[in-house]
């Protein structure tokens, strides 16, 4: 009889390639026409948070890892460089196929049960009127951009934020020859912007990062805005506290916490209409390789459409919520009870035929 060899690579699973093709899984559901509508958005939705976290947290301990050189036994004696390249095709094609059933599914899904996301090519004259009044009085006064100079280097970009890059001619208003620009969007900003029904017939929503896009060159009077770009950059956000290093856990972790924001980046998203000299750039700021870049056909943040699912309450869209039911104590008492008996009947009656 041979004996089998255990420890053999090929009897094992690699974890990560193992957890992507779980999200797989996940966005299959979001392809499913027997579950309804708003139910598959949200999978869709969850299989973007969830690869949020496999980033933060599997990718990153690899390039750690990659950076310490050190091999990985347990990844079948795979180097964790040649790792990563693997991961990072899988990941790929996980991407595309997340706004390839956005683009072709869902969003005419939705717009076949009068949800419209409007793009900026579609807005009439009064819409478009409506849009430039919300960009000046809600949104032109949060929004700082920073020229980037000498003077002025690249700004501290936080994890997984709504951010763009500028290119630009001319000199602004200082007199500074600036040729880009990052405009950064607060988080209390929504992502989803919905159109008064006076302007629309059905429930309409814009996304954010096409009215900032529209009317960017509002923030540089003076100036000519060549390109506009949105990114997004996710950072290390895995934990690492020494138990027995540290006298405070709690303000340990606390500070943990709060530096995760701005840790080593380990995957960048960028519009897919962005050029090669903005993608550079920001590869080299984030200290990226071309592996780690993800090029998007849509918003560089799928979970935020998770707003459209928590503002509808239709049952045909949804499924409904489970309703929790109580029962007092006395009531769930007498129900034990009542099984207890019927558990001794039944045991006493199978005895006695036992013992005949």
């Amino acid at each position: 009889m041979d004996v089998i060899d255990l420890e053999q690579p090929e009897f094992y699973f690699k974890r990560e390639l193992s957890l992507l093709q779980f999200q797989h899984r996940v966005l299959a559901q979001a392809g499913d026409e027997s579950a309804p509508l708003l139910e598959r958005l949200r999978f869709l939705c969850i299989s973007s948070a969830n690869l949020d976290e496999f980033f933060q947290i599997r990718v990153a301990g690899l390039k750690h890892r990659a950076a310490l050189e050190s091999a990985t036994g347990s990844e079948n004696d795979i180097t964790p460089e040649k790792y990563l390249q693997n991961i990072s095709e899988e990941a790929h094609k996980l991407v595309e196929e997340q706004y390839q059933v956005l683009n072709t599914v869902l969003i005419p899904e939705l717009a076949r049960q009068k949800i419209h996301l409007l793009r900026r090519e579609n807005w009439d004259e009064k819409q478009a009127a409506w849009i430039k009044r919300f960009f000046t009085n809600d949104l032109l006064p949060v929004l700082s951009p920073l020229g980037l100079d000498p003077a002025h280097p690249f700004p501290r970009v936080v994890n997984k934020s709504l951010n763009f890059i500028i290119s630009l001619e001319g000199k602004d208003a200082f007199g500074r020859d600036t040729r880009l620009a990052i405009v950064q969007a607060p988080r209390s900003l929504p992502r989803l912007i919905q159109v008064p029904s006076s302007l629309v017939e059905d429930d309409t929503y814009v996304f954010l990062s096409s009215i900032i896009h529209t009317h960017i060159s509002d923030l540089f009077p003076g100036m000519n805005v060549t390109g506009c770009y949105q990114f997004r950059v996710t950072r290390d956000s895995d934990l690492f506290v020494d138990e027995e290093e540290v006298d405070d856990l709690m303000g340990a972790i606390k500070g943990e916490l709060a530096s995760r924001r701005l840790t080593d980046a380990v995957r960048l998203e960028v519009a897919d209409n962005c050029t090669d000299e903005a993608r550079k750039f920001l590869l080299g700021k984030f200290r990226l390789s071309d592996e780690d870049l993800y090029q998007v056909n849509g918003p560089v943040n799928l979970n935020r459409l998770m707003a459209i699912y928590d503002l509808w309450t239709d049952p045909s869209l949804n499924t409904r919520p489970l309703r929790q039911v109580r029962q007092s104590a006395c009531a769930a008492m007498t129900a034990c009870l009542r099984y207890c008996r019927t558990a001794i009947s039944c045991y006493t009656t199978l005895s006695n035929h036992l013992h005949r």
